[in-house]
């Protein structure tokens, strides 16, 4: 017999589209969040939530040679932005299909970091952070969790919309190298909303 809703933990793959100001200058960002959601009232109905995400908006990748091409690397730029939040989350339903809307107060990292890596399969050995800006935010959501069998596990397909105020941020090809060895950036200024669509697994804990 499968138990009321009590607590969760998930983790969800992000597709994120920018609105307003940032979307036109940006494109459908990627990511993945984690989170858990803590019964505090009505028998588990209502929860507290807490979550953590990021989504990559934009990627550059500049490829490098020298002598001959035997020595090689790759000066890799990404423009991501990590969130995270806690707020109320009320769940409808006890069943196998599980209705819920949230919400949530946070914080948002806008960040565009570069990284150098040889080729040879072990990951960046050269890592900095090019320019950042951090955000109060706000998000509100819902979606809907079905249950995979009769077990803990269901699906989980939600949307939120987040709403990250006014931030300072760059996009791809906003850094330039200057034939004299120095950069120059380039960043926007506008308002910087999402709307984020999950898709993951939770499993409920009781």
């Amino acid at each position: 017999m499968r138990q009321g809703p009590g607590g969760a933990l998930f983790a969800n793959f992000v597709v994120a589209d920018a609105v307003g100001p940032l979307g036109s200058v940006v494109d459908q960002g990627y990511g993945m969040e984690l989170g858990a959601a803590l019964p505090i009232g009505a028998g588990g109905h209502v929860r507290l939530r807490g979550d953590f995400g990021f989504s990559i908006y934009g990627l550059e990748r500049i490829h490098y040679c020298g002598y001959g091409c035997r020595v090689s690397s790759t000066l890799t730029t990404a423009n991501s932005i990590f969130y995270g939040g806690i707020g109320p989350e009320i769940v409808f339903g006890s069943g196998g299909v599980r209705p819920y809307v949230h919400g949530s107060v946070g914080m948002s990292w806008f960040v565009t970091s570069s990284s150098v890596d040889d080729n040879d399969g072990y990951g960046p050995y050269l890592e900095t952070t090019n320019f950042s800006d951090t955000v109060f935010s706000w998000r509100v959501g819902g979606g809907v969790r079905v249950a995979m069998g009769d077990g803990p596990v269901f699906l989980d397909l939600g949307v939120t919309h987040h709403d990250n105020q006014l931030a300072t941020y760059l996009t791809r090809g906003d850094i330039v190298d200057n034939p004299d060895g120095t950069v120059s950036m380039y960043p926007n200024r506008s308002d910087a909303d999402m709307l984020s669509f999950q898709m993951g697994v939770s499993i409920a804990v009781h």
